[in-house]
């Protein structure tokens, strides 16, 4: 691979990694193993069959418990701690052995490191802060759209790193843009989030409001005073 191949494969790899880790590893390791691209020698591990496996499993849990409200937020929260040490990992390990920019293999191994962790740390603070947002609609068929898009932009966006690495950067200089415009939004939906679930009886609430969106029942018809209730000898005004 070309430097420029390998810097968009380390940065691509990093940004995927904080939207879905599992979906990233399998597609790099996957195109490795399978003899379409040489990867560098500090990502060859990917390759190996028990990680790919590993990878695909996790992956299958991802793509489900990432389509269940609230869950995801949870999965996505826990996943702090495993997807930004793992994307600058990947970046690190992609870089390393070359000397790129004057710095030593070391240098340029750590500026790998903390660039990648704070392009895999934004990725995943935009997805979570977003699934956040989402989760204040009753409905669930939006986190449902939301996740499979996700999956679609990994697979896409690290495509694109790794076979059209000027498209792809031009892609990431436009993402960034519109990061720093969607930040101060995001971040009011995650208050919204918590501030929600701190209180038991707003949570039980929004769980009705869900479950009332998917049976098709309207919160009038239910709860309303004065309407009719259907019962079992037929239509009894609820005023009598």
């Amino acid at each position: 691979m070309q430097t420029m191949e390998i810097l968009t494969l380390a940065f691509g790899a990093a940004w995927a990694s904080g939207i879905n880790l599992y979906a990233t590893i399998l597609l790099i390791g996957g195109l490795g193993a399978f003899g379409v691209v040489e990867l560098p020698p500090g990502l060859e591990m990917l390759e190996n069959p028990v990680v790919l496996v590993a990878a695909a499993l996790l992956y299958a849990l991802e793509f489900f418990a990432d389509k269940i409200p609230v869950v995801d937020t949870l999965w996505d929260l826990l996943h702090t701690f495993i997807r930004i040490p793992a994307g600058a990992l990947i970046a690190a390990s992609a870089v390393e052995g070359f000397d790129f920019t004057g710095l030593g293999e070391e240098g340029e191994f750590i500026a790998a490191l903390i660039a990648g962790g704070a392009l895999t740390a934004g990725s995943h603070a935009t997805k979570t802060a977003s699934r956040a947002v989402i989760n204040a609609s009753p409905e669930p068929f939006t986190n449902i759209a939301a996740s499979l898009v996700e999956d679609i932009l990994v697979f896409v966006g690290l495509s694109l790193a790794i076979f059209k690495p000027a498209v792809f950067m031009v892609g990431a200089l436009i993402g960034l843009c519109l990061f720093a415009w969607l930040a101060p939004k995001l971040w009011r939906g995650i208050r919204g989030f918590f501030n929600r679930f701190s209180h038991p009886a707003d949570a039980a609430r929004h769980a009705r409001q869900r479950e009332w969106s998917m049976t098709g029942t309207s919160v009038a018809h239910r709860d309303h005073p004065g309407g009719r209730r259907d019962q079992p000898g037929g239509d009894i005004d609820a005023s009598f």
